[in-house]
């Protein structure tokens, strides 16, 4: 038996407890995770820091090495971190037509060696993803200008717990039907009809990744994984600011698939230089028969548009809202807030924008506060949690590109400015550009323009209702027309509340009530959280259900009269 052979079923094997597991929390939605997120070395190990650091030093300044990779020549994307310095890293050259070829000359031994054995390899793959969690956390970390912490965590563990969910999903769902059956028919006169029949899992086609600049890869790996596992090779486009997290990824993918005998070609890094816009071209290019996509509304719905020989799936934008009618807890739901407001300067699609508020006054354990009090307390504990440099630094991070700090200049004319944004000194990077969020009162009526766009970014607007009632029908009006990818509510009323879920679940949106503790609007957990839903206009898919998975293959079927000696 030839070795590459034996490596795919030990890969299975070695992989097969985690794989169960992984399914099976999928389906309780109890807290599961493969992957410790701490970054502490008694977890990974007394060196691990260390040699992290070290290999994305290491890898600064020169020629990113991917062996066999189609193409020629090098393209330099530009990266720059938003700690103020530039990466200097440059990529493998491939043009389109040449790495879709490549791609589909590696996929029929792929697609014959079956669903267990994928699923094994993308376990294996995702196993040595995580053993490089201190690299790829300095990756993100120096070109998404998250946190340390949260670059090791979202970067690292998170996504991979998001990968191994997508890996769980491709493979029970292509476990639905059986590989063999035998169909037999009873006749009213002479022998049954006996037929033997096959069913196999064919993936659609090349998959394209359209990776976005602040999550690459926990947007990235679930798309990715989910189209490996079901058959499919992918090309991988990062955004031209964030490639290396996703180069370290497709390295270590390509090791791994070439170690078990297979093409490395069913990975492969799409790099492009900032003024290229070659994901337009790969997306409408015949032999591209789905594309994932993180990023911009207007450019997600060009795809859906475009893109009609592809199975679409997109993570857009949205009008991220809270509702909020009473509590009992103010100092707590505050800062709450506070943080999700903070958290990574709101450069997350699931950071709140519209927080709804009686304009007159809403009941809370420390009196009736009215929507113009509850902006200035909300300003107050902006100011607390992000008063020390030090912590402020931990968790704003850096703005990550022009548009944030565009958008942010913009917003200081909007409405009455409570809160207004503030430059913070990094204590370690200078040339950092760290900025607190804006906080703005606006008005209901004369300022839904403003208030029916995203401004992504740390920008959010207090919006004075009538009622509470109507903030829940503008939470619903907006939500369904624009989408959002978070929805929040506070009341120590199960009456609202029930009306909130009601318009949730009218307007189309994962809704989170009375978060007062370490749990935040802004966070999803794999396994348990779906994040996104097509069910508004802010995503195209739910990460990860098995709708996001079962559109990528197809089952094809084979028959053939059974044997009349019995032989299968």
């Amino acid at each position: 038996m030839p070795e590459h052979v034996s490596t795919r079923t030990d890969l299975f094997e070695r992989h097969r407890e985690v794989l169960d597991r992984a399914a099976r929390a999928a389906v309780e939605r109890d807290y599961w995770s493969p992957f410790p997120e701490s970054p502490s070395t008694s977890v990974y190990g007394e060196e691990a820091p260390k040699r992290g650091e070290e290999a994305f030093r290491a890898q600064l300044d020169r020629p990113f090495v991917l062996d066999g990779h189609p193409g020629s020549g090098t393209v330099d994307p530009g990266e720059k971190s938003p700690y103020g310095f530039p990466l200097g890293v440059t990529y493998p050259r491939v043009g389109v037509d040449e790495a879709l070829a490549a791609a589909k000359a590696a996929t029929r031994a792929w697609r014959d060696a079956g669903p267990d054995t994928r699923a094994g390899v993308a376990a294996e793959i995702l196993h040595r993803i995580n053993a490089a969690s201190f690299e790829i956390a300095h990756a993100v970390h120096h070109t998404t200008g998250q946190p340390f912490v949260m670059a090791f965590q979202a970067g690292g563990p998170h996504a991979q717990d998001r990968g191994m969910e997508a890996v769980a999903y491709a493979w029970q769902e292509q476990l639905r039907h059986p590989a063999t059956a035998r169909w037999t028919k009873p006749q009213r006169k002479g022998d049954p009809l006996v037929m033997d029949k096959k069913f196999t899992p064919v993936g659609r086609g090349v998959a394209l990744t359209v990776a976005c600049n602040t999550f690459p890869t926990w947007n990235g790996y679930p798309g990715i994984f989910a189209s490996l596992v079901t058959g499919n090779p992918v090309v991988v486009k990062p955004h031209a600011g964030a490639v290396l997290p996703l180069a370290i990824s497709v390295r270590i993918a390509r090791e791994v698939l070439a170690e078990a005998g297979f093409d490395p070609n069913l990975v492969i890094l799409a790099t492009e230089a900032p003024e290229e816009r070659t994901a337009a071209e790969y997306a409408v290019h015949p032999d591209v028969r789905i594309v994932d996509f993180t990023g911009s509304t207007a450019f997600g719905e060009w795809l859906e548009a475009n893109a009609r020989q592809a199975a679409v799936y997109t993570e857009k934008a949205g009008l991220n809202t809270v509702v909020v009618d009473s509590t009992d807890d103010y100092a707590g739901m505050l800062r709450n807030l506070a943080f999700s407001l903070s958290l990574y300067s709101g450069q997350m699609c699931t950071t709140p924008q519209n927080i709804l508020v009686p304009r007159d006054g809403f009941p809370t354990d420390r009196g009736t506060k009215t929507a113009d009090e509850f902006a200035a307390d909300l300003g107050q504990a902006l100011d607390k949690l992000l008063g020390d440099p030090a912590r402020a630094a931990g968790t704003l991070g850096a703005i990550v590109n022009d548009g944030v700090r565009d958008r942010l200049d913009k917003a200081a004319s909007l409405g009455r400015t409570v809160r207004p944004s503030a430059p913070v000194e990094h204590p370690e990077y200078p040339d950092a550009v760290l900025r607190t969020p804006l906080v703005a009162r606006l008005d209901p009526d004369a300022d839904r323009d403003t208030y029916t766009r995203e401004w992504f970014g740390p920008v959010s607007f207090v919006i004075g209702t009538d009622s509470t009632g109507r903030s829940l029908e503008i939470f619903r009006e907006t939500v369904r027309e624009h989408g959002a990818m978070t929805a929040s509510v506070y009341s120590t009323s199960e009456e609202v509340l029930a009306a909130a879920e009601e318009a949730a679940l009218d307007a189309g949106v994962h809704l989170s009530e009375n978060l007062h503790g370490a749990v935040f609007v802004n966070q999803t957990a794999a396994f348990s959280d779906f994040h996104g839903t097509p069910a508004n206009p802010a995503a195209g898919a739910a990460l990860t259900d098995p709708a996001f998975v079962a559109g990528r293959f197809f089952t094809l079927q084979s028959r053939r009269h059974a044997d009349p000696a019995g032989r299968q």
